[in-house]
């Protein structure tokens, strides 16, 4: 379910920029990004939790809500995922004839000379990890116990959306490590030079999250009860 969930993110979201982008525009790829989260949360969150995303994992970890192993199998799931994607997306795009992987790239993320808008290093690793951390505070406050039945997919799918339409200019949007690897792979050079920021960055966001929403919120309304 990872696997799937994460290849259709990566060939969906960067597919959305590499071959329609200049139709659909940044709001149009926010979208793909986000209806596609919207409709693997309702496909396969029933299985695996939808997680597609390492930083999701990891948060997940830190607040105890799953093991160790487990978490590493969904781990190693999504990158398999995201790579698969990522090489049907250079698969399909390859049979346009004006298409070069090195101009046009498969919707790697990057900062500086890499950067949509030419955003620093220092602004980029700050955006990833606030939105990242936002992400994650949303996924949990719509998955918890007392939260309304059967919206969990509308807000995290939103949310995303949202966090696109303000980061796509500063690094093309990551807060993935997944999503930043599979087209990585492919493109190679400064792709996979800075891909660690796309690793580190959002691992970083996740555990933050994690971390205050469990001694702020979850540890707090277990003492009320």
């Amino acid at each position: 379910a990872e696997f799937c969930g994460t290849l259709a993110l990566v060939l969906m979201g960067c597919g959305s920029a590499v071959i329609a982008g200049e139709y659909i525009g940044f709001v149009g790829i926010s979208f793909a990004f986000g209806l596609t989260v919207l409709a693997m949360v309702y496909a396969i969150g029933n299985i695996s939790g939808c997680h597609i995303n390492p930083a999701i994992t990891v948060a997940m970890l830190a607040a105890g809500k799953m093991k160790g192993t487990d978490a590493l199998s969904y781990i190693i799931a999504q990158c398999l995922g995201a790579i698969a994607g990522a090489g049907i997306l250079w698969a399909i795009a390859s049979g346009n004839a004006d298409f070069s992987l090195a101009q046009a790239g498969l919707g790697q993320n990057g900062y500086g000379s890499h950067s949509p808008a030419g955003y620093s290093l220092q602004a980029s690793f700050l955006a990833e990890v606030v939105l990242t951390a936002l992400f994650l505070f949303v996924i949990f406050g719509s998955t918890r116990e007392k939260a309304p039945k059967g919206f969990a997919g509308l807000s995290i799918g939103l949310t995303l959306v949202l966090i696109h339409l303000v980061s796509i200019p500063i690094t093309g949007t990551s807060v993935n490590p997944a999503r930043s690897l599979g087209p990585a792979v492919f493109v190679g050079g400064d792709a996979l030079a800075q891909l660690w920021l796309f690793i580190v960055a959002p691992i970083v966001g996740g555990i933050l999250a994690a971390l205050i929403w469990k001694h702020a919120f979850e540890d707090r309304a277990r003492k009320a009860r």
